[in-house]
């Protein structure tokens, strides 16, 4: 009798862990946070401003990124998404065989918003990786500086980015996330001369921290 007890515990005890933890997986894949913020650090490789004859180039350096993005949750996979970053270097002219010459500093101001969209994965882990894709609109301002010439420019901008949430716990993941921002800078603006700049695919690199609220 009494090893009919037990056995009768022992398999309630384990149906009633086995609940529980489905339990709390369920719970944390359920969560969706209403507001999140994401400040991070990366680099980014800028596109040509312009292309002249013979192989001419202009362009910006390479140089690091800083910046911060908030979201707010509009339903349980997509999200309202606001960003603004900054980054600077050197504006390089390149000539062929000769490389790239230094003749100044830029420094640019990325604004942007636009929406999220969170793929599923069917994970069943602990530790669920979340990629997402986003799409939004703004504006780059550029800033050069350089000896005799001091100039400013905005243009309106197209951003496409691709990236993923690792999650480190409830409420908190590391964010990973490449971005395109695809703009032409306005040299009417800068310089006064009707020149057609080129396209630029501007590509930032960056890892953060996201903290949901």
């Amino acid at each position: 009798m009494s090893t009919r007890i037990v056995a009768r515990v022992a398999a309630l005890s384990a149906l009633v862990t086995v609940a529980s933890t489905s339990l709390a997986q369920k719970a944390y894949y359920d969560y969706r946070p209403i507001f999140h913020l994401t400040p991070y650090a990366g680099y980014m490789v800028s596109g040509d401003y312009l292309k002249g004859p013979l192989g001419t180039s202009i362009t910006n350096a390479p140089g690091p990124l800083y910046g911060a993005q908030v979201g707010v949750a509009l339903a349980p996979n997509i999200s309202l998404i606001g960003n603004a970053a900054y980054t600077s270097g050197d504006v390089r002219v390149g000539v062929p065989f000769l490389g790239g010459l230094s003749v100044g500093n830029s420094s640019m101001m990325l604004y942007d918003a636009g929406l999220q969209l969170d793929l599923p994965t069917g994970s069943t882990g602990t530790v669920p990786f979340v990629p997402f894709v986003q799409a939004g609109v703004g504006a780059i301002h550029y800033t050069i500086d350089e000896s005799i010439l001091q100039t400013s420019a905005t243009n309106a901008a197209v951003n496409f980015g691709l990236g993923a949430d690792l999650s480190l716990g409830r409420g908190v993941a590391v964010r990973l996330l490449a971005k395109d921002y695809v703009g032409k800078f306005d040299f009417k603006e800068a310089t006064s001369f009707d020149i057609s700049g080129q396209t630029a695919h501007n590509l930032a690199f960056s890892a953060g921290l996201r903290v949901d609220f």
